[in-house]
């Protein structure tokens, strides 16, 4: 399925990968799309800054394993380059193993999603797009294996007894974790959209953390939302 966009929306891309085939693949893919323009490409995350600093893309299209300098720094440099007035471009790391480890570790970083390199691509310019827009691209069930095979330190579930979160904020919370967008949670608790918008807001200013994409990790960090729920 195609997502709708703005007829005079484009979004601006970096591709970053160290395999020169696939960042042509991408590029390829992606300029196939009337919305999507690919405006930079690196091939090491010590790469980034600067062409992040030269395109200023709206999304980092981040492969996680690289040689050098790999997904994981090269997404917190791009996430500590936003400033107000001049927001960091998203993140969308790809990964070539579902169960790869580094994804946990690049979603803390400030990514906004994951994608597979098997993804349709049909699916890696939605992924974009989705992204590009402001939204997650969280999948519950694979984030729980993730947090489930490495396990927890127990610093998210201090920093959830701490939070003091409502009734109410931990069902959205919850309701977040299981991949649900504002509108869906909205219609699950009989809420409008603008309270649920509400509620998530002060349930990432209670947990401190960037946006609803860490706040899914650390709902299964801290055990809050069970890992082994089915």
């Amino acid at each position: 399925m195609t997502l709708p966009v703005a007829a005079d929306a484009v979004v601006r891309v970096v591709l970053v990968d160290d395999e020169p085939l696939v960042r042509a693949g991408l590029r390829v893919i992606l300029e196939a799309e009337p919305d999507l323009d690919v405006v930079g490409e690196a091939g090491d995350g010590s790469e980034v800054p600067q062409v992040v600093a030269e395109s200023r893309p709206d999304v980092v299209l981040m492969d996680v394993r690289m040689p050098r300098v790999d997904g994981i720094a090269a997404t917190r440099s791009v996430v500590a380059a936003g400033r107000p007035g001049a927001p960091a471009p998203r993140v969308l790391v790809l990964t070539t193993f579902e169960n790869d480890d580094h994804v946990l570790d690049a979603l803390h970083a400030g990514a906004q999603g994951f994608l597979l390199k098997r993804a349709r691509p049909e699916e890696v310019a939605d992924a974009v797009r989705l992204v590009a827009r402001g939204d997650s691209l969280l999948f519950p069930d694979a984030v729980r294996r993730l947090v489930a095979a490495r396990g927890s330190d127990g610093a998210a579930g201090d920093a959830l007894r701490d939070a003091r979160l409502t009734e109410r904020e931990g069902e959205v919370l919850r309701l977040v974790a299981a991949g649900l967008s504002n509108a869906e949670i909205a219609g699950e608790l009989y809420l409008g959209v603008e309270t649920v918008r509400t509620h998530v807001g002060n349930v990432l200013a209670k947990l401190g953390v960037r946006d609803r994409t860490q706040a899914v990790v650390w709902a299964y960090e801290s055990g809050f939302v069970p890992v082994g729920r089915a």
